[in-house]
């Protein structure tokens, strides 16, 4: 990998860290390299892999109100795929290694995940838009 591509890859995570850890008593977990967990309370609300075994692919998963992760994917499938293991259980991946990365986009997801999984007085915190 060049310079470039690792500061790229570097900016677009510090860009998802920001987005993540703005919410209220949201906290980032390393679980190995390259790959981090945002968690409220205990609770994942979203992913951050890079080449996640071996796929190739850096890019976020977080939970979709239901069915929406069947529709991102068929809709947009150089964007979207539904993630091993979570997938069956509302979530969808997001890449974010693509040319054009729309963050308006990120941060909606990210924001409708975390709504999703912490506690509600937290989530009321957190407007939908």
């Amino acid at each position: 990998m060049s310079t470039h591509e690792a500061d790229e890859k570097a900016q677009r995570f510090g860009k998802v860290r920001e987005i993540c850890l703005a919410l209220p008593e949201a906290a980032e977990v390393h679980q190995v390299a390259r790959h981090a967990a945002f968690k409220v309370r205990g609770k994942s609300f979203l992913y951050y892999l890079d080449d996640h075994h071996g796929d190739g692919m850096v890019a976020i998963n977080c939970k979709v109100a239901p069915g929406e992760h069947s529709e991102l994917a068929r809709g947009a499938p150089e964007r979207f795929h539904i993630p091993a293991y979570l997938g069956a259980h509302g979530w969808v991946g997001l890449r974010i290694d693509q040319p054009e990365v729309d963050w308006d986009e990120v941060r909606a997801l990210v924001r409708f995940s975390y709504r999703a999984l912490a506690p509600k007085r937290l989530a009321a915190l957190v407007s939908g838009a």
